[in-house]
């Protein structure tokens, strides 16, 4: 049993425990209902509840978002042009994100797509460690797209949401702490039973 400081109260009946929390105008929690005895704390639920979604919202806030940038090549560019975006690819992909990589055709360059191709090849090959194709070439209009992605290593990893408090089950004695599981209320105790008089 843990009080609603942090105390270690030992191990006590559970009709005691709940007594215990309601003269404190608060709950008993199971926070190690598989511990033998099972563990319990004396809180406000209601309070731990609402922490709880905030934290939960607080991590969805900070979730990675994974965008789609876009980097514009010419079938022609030259080799400074060229690195000079490769560079911007590699940040892309190190922060997570997809990239789009667009090769626009000017008047007679569209006769000539595996100009293009060529490009995209090229960038390919100079990010193979951290990027797989995830769009193979294809035109559109007068345009050539193609989306890379980056490959498992090097995707950023969100923070674990927290733990979700889940309908109590019946407790039998509360004890000492051994692990921290799910939080549920603990079950209303039965009423102790009447004394019987003895025979005459």
């Amino acid at each position: 049993m843990i009080g609603d400081d942090g105390e270690q109260l030992g191990v006590m009946p559970t009709f005691e425990a709940q007594r215990l929390a309601e003269s404190k105008m608060l709950d008993l929690v199971e926070v190690s209902p598989k511990a033998v005895p099972p563990v319990c704390r004396i809180m406000d639920y209601g309070k731990f509840k609402y922490e709880q979604s905030k934290k939960t919202a607080q991590a969805r806030k900070h979730a990675t978002v994974i965008e789609i940038k876009e980097i514009k090549f010419r079938p022609k560019t030259d080799d400074h042009d060229f690195d000079f975006k490769v560079r911007h690819i590699r940040r892309f992909l190190e922060e997570g994100n997809k990239v789009r990589l667009v090769i626009a055709f000017r008047g007679r360059e569209i006769v000539h797509p595996e100009t293009g191709k060529a490009v995209l090849d090229r960038v390919v090959r100079v990010t193979s460690d951290m990027a797989h194709v995830e769009q193979m070439p294809l035109m559109e209009g007068r345009r050539m797209l193609m989306v890379v992605s980056p490959r498992a290593a090097f995707r950023p990893v969100s923070a674990p949401a927290p733990m979700t408090p889940r309908p109590a089950a019946a407790l039998g004695q509360v004890g000492a702490p051994s692990g921290v599981g799910d939080l549920r209320p603990a079950a209303p105790a039965a009423p102790a039973p009447a004394a019987t008089p003895a025979a005459k």
